[in-house]
């Protein structure tokens, strides 16, 4: 069952449940999960994971978080997540997109995501988003998409080229910033995945991985939070910062463009259950707020909208 501990014995190299007794038991019965390929912008059959609860209508109004991540090879591969489990406990979508720049369908997949060939990653991406809309899972006021780090480029480039697709944003930790990355303290290591400006090649495919420098002034943004780790050893926080402060500069709609630092926390990889737990929080609290639901309206913003309403009567 998930979250049941064992105990390993080195003399025999075997498993033992202990079967312990877990708050909040969680019964994957209940649970649907579906494997389907789609077609992406350029016609590439697309493999996307949907997980939802059994008995979901399919009419358009379910909230959906959509992730995926798609570089260094990395696949997403099935486990069991406490954290996704509060969201499909609510009724929620879970969509895995799994893009080209992972490691899912081999190597291949990898370098149809690498360099001068990543804009597959984020346009994959957003054909996973239209694909749930279309197919009647969700519909743009509803959806809402996840990455973080290398992610970042998936996030913040799928927002810049589609801005019109998505509810709400999270941009964790991100690399947003690609044409000057190399220079910070770790940049150089990410040069084998994603090039360096000293080539021209390298400067073409990192000039269209900067999310950074496809904002565009006078266009409405999806409801979008960056966030960065004041100690963060992987991206630097100022790439998190740029991202934003340009983001919030170019917003010409109403959605909030926010800016979350955790002073103690890093990249997220170390960082500590409880740290965790409230990153997870605000993500998914983010995105209930921006599809409307009542539940998570901000008291400050509510209590402002009924004074602007009083005070137009």
């Amino acid at each position: 069952m998930p979250g049941d501990g064992f105990r390993y014995d080195s003399r025999t190299a075997s498993l033992t449940a202990l079967h312990l007794k877990v708050p909040n038991a969680v019964d994957p019965t209940d649970l649907v999960s579906e494997e389907v390929t789609i077609r992406g912008l350029d016609g590439t059959p697309l493999p996307l994971s949907i997980v939802y609860r059994k008995g979901l209508v399919r009419d358009g109004t379910a909230p959906t978080a959509l992730i995926g991540y798609g570089a260094y090879g990395d696949a997403f591969t099935p486990a069991f997540s406490r954290r996704y489990m509060a969201w499909l406990e609510r009724g929620g979508v879970l969509a895995i997109a799994h893009v080209r720049g992972g490691g899912e369908l081999g190597e291949g997949w990898h370098l149809a995501g690498k360099k001068l060939t990543k804009p597959n990653t984020w346009r994959d991406f957003i054909a996973s988003a239209q694909y749930l809309i279309d197919a009647k899972y969700t519909s743009t006021p509803h959806l809402g998409i996840w990455s973080q780090s290398a992610g970042g480029i998936l996030i913040g480039r799928s927002i810049t080229e589609r801005p019109d697709l998505f509810a709400a944003a999270v941009d964790g930790v991100p690399s947003s910033d690609t044409l000057r990355e190399e220079t910070s303290a770790t940049g150089p290591a990410n040069i084998p995945e994603f090039g360096t400006v000293k080539d021209p090649d390298g400067f073409k495919g990192l000039f269209e991985m900067a999310a950074y420098e496809h904002v565009v002034p006078g266009t409405k943004y999806p409801a979008t939070l960056v966030t960065a780790g004041a100690n963060d050893p992987r991206v630097d926080p100022w790439e998190g910062a740029k991202m934003a402060s340009r983001l919030q500069a170019a917003n010409a709609g109403p959605n909030p463009i926010l800016f979350r630092v955790n002073y103690d926390a890093g990249h997220g990889i170390t960082d500590t259950i409880a740290q965790q737990l409230s990153d997870w929080t605000d993500i998914f609290t983010f995105f209930l707020w921006n599809f409307g639901n009542p539940d998570f309206q901000p008291a400050v913003l509510a209590r402002s909208t009924k004074a602007a309403a009083y005070t137009a009567q």
